[in-house]
């Protein structure tokens, strides 16, 4: 990935006009920069009604300060490369709510390049005007607001997300490919929901999905384009295609590895002329519609059998994105699973209802199915369980078959190399932030509770369910 192109805020430099939010946002700036820079950027966010705190380094990166930030803003210039990168990994990975934001300058755009490909979702290129940086909190908010269900907390996860706010600013054809079960219609309504049509908000377009695989071939042509009265048998009424009622917003052609050849051509016609005629009819309709395909295929050896058209795969996949399957993101595993509980238990603690070896099982196991068949586990288990949480027989997974490990979570270890491990599993992970927090706030029970967003009375009785588990706790 290079920044040689356009940048994303300056497709907003001319016509942004961002309102001062309700509530104020609390943004952190780390590192220094020139002066200059730093009190511009500062006066660009407070007009913007946001509340800066600045830090030196990662370091005074407090958990007062990261449970409050929703937004961070990091100076590249001037900092060692290999530090920077650690320092904002380890951040991306604790935390995957904050949007961490390089600023860079000319000289330092690989530095930025590879801060995005750890997961970065935006960046600043200096010198910055107001109405980058308030385009800017303007797709943050777009991507707060667009990220309802989805889930990307690890590395893979956060890369595709900033990709598709990219691809997102442009009405060029965009190709998502991953296997069943990815998610690919969520990601389709993730472009359509963030994307802006100029300074419309695509959240209130129309979004329309038709699944190629699952409509006759007879019917298709005419669900697709529309039909005149008359058009064919049955005809009785004129009827709009799917492409008119998309106008203005986004079109999701799912399973288009499916789409016969006779339709691929039109298809093509369609995409190249932006216009649409009904069958049976004489009238072009024109059309503003964003096309996103979707397929679990390889589109190429589709090519190559003589299956799909090669003039067809090139228009569709101008830009691409790739959903890698579960079994290659496990930080997502555990995130996607609390939301199914939420989804379908809200009644229930999803952050306690799994035991440990319950979390374990789930990032042993590989996944075919992917998110899908992880959404069917969990559904069948929060209704089949015998007791109160999640045990791994409550899966159904086929656990015999899977290699044997060592236990990842049966006790907490003293220092930095059990913590790593403990971030990815269920109630361990939770003590572990527990016990992080209290050793950031200086043993202050009360400070800690603040940070954690509940009662020192709270916190007491944790703490005393976490010895009863056998973990250390800090006096």
């Amino acid at each position: 990935m290079t920044l040689n192109s356009l940048s994303p805020a300056q497709h907003y430099t001319s016509r942004v006009h961002f309102e001062v939010p309700a509530v104020s946002r609390h943004v952190v700036v780390i590192g220094h920069g020139d002066e200059a820079s730093y009190a511009l950027l500062r006066q660009q966010l407070a007009d913007q009604g946001c509340r800066v705190r600045r830090c030196a380094s990662f370091v005074e990166l407090d958990a007062p300060a990261l449970a409050a930030a929703s937004l961070v803003f990091v100076f590249v210039s001037g900092q060692n490369a290999a530090d920077l990168y650690a320092q904002a990994g380890a951040l991306l990975r604790q935390t995957g709510q904050i949007s961490l934001v390089p600023i860079v300058e000319y000289a330092d755009q690989e530095k930025a390049a590879a801060l995005l490909e750890l997961g970065c979702v935006d960046y600043l290129l200096a010198p910055f005007s107001e109405s980058q940086v308030a385009a800017l909190l303007r797709r943050q908010e777009h991507a707060s607001n667009a990220e309802e269900g989805f889930v990307s907390c690890s590395q893979a996860g956060r890369r595709l997300l900033a990709m598709a706010q990219r691809v997102a600013l442009t009405r060029a054809p965009i190709l998502i490919t991953g296997e069943t079960g990815t998610g690919k219609e969520l990601m389709a309504r993730y472009i359509h929901r963030f994307s802006t049509n100029g300074e419309r908000s695509a959240a209130d377009a129309p979004f329309i999905a038709v699944n190629c695989a699952a409509i006759p071939e007879q019917m298709l042509e005419s669900i697709l384009f529309g039909h005149e009265r008359g058009a064919f048998t049955g005809a009785v009424t004129a009827q709009p295609g799917k492409f008119e009622l998309a106008n203005g917003g986004t079109l999701l052609l799912d399973e288009i590895g499916e789409l016969p050849l006779g339709l691929q051509a039109k298809l093509l016609r369609v995409l190249q002329e932006q216009r649409v005629e009904r069958l049976g009819g004489r009238k072009e309709i024109a059309l503003n519609v964003r096309i996103v395909a979707a397929t679990n295929r390889d589109l190429q050896a589709e090519v190559a059998a003589g299956r799909f058209r090669a003039d067809l795969m090139f228009r569709l996949d101008v830009l691409p994105l790739h959903i890698s399957p579960l079994r290659e993101r496990k930080e997502d595993v555990l995130p996607l699973a609390r939301r199914f509980i939420r989804q379908y238990a809200p009644q229930e603690n999803s952050d306690n209802l799994l035991t440990a070896e319950a979390c374990q099982a789930l990032l042993t196991y590989d996944w075919p199915g992917n998110a899908r068949e992880l959404e069917n586990t969990l559904q069948r288990a929060l209704v089949l369980r015998n007791g109160l949480f999640i045990q791994p027989r409550d899966l159904g997974l086929n656990l015999d078959s899977l290699p044997a490990a060592e236990p990842m979570f049966a006790v907490l270890p003293p220092g930095e190399g059990g913590k790593a491990a403990l971030r990815a599993s269920g109630k361990w992970a939770e003590y572990q932030h527990v016990i992080d927090t209290i050793r950031r706030c200086g043993g202050h029970k009360t400070r800690a509770a603040a940070c954690l967003g509940m009662t020192t009375r709270a916190l007491r009785y944790r703490l005393n369910a976490m010895r009863e588990q056998g973990v250390q706790v800090p006096v």
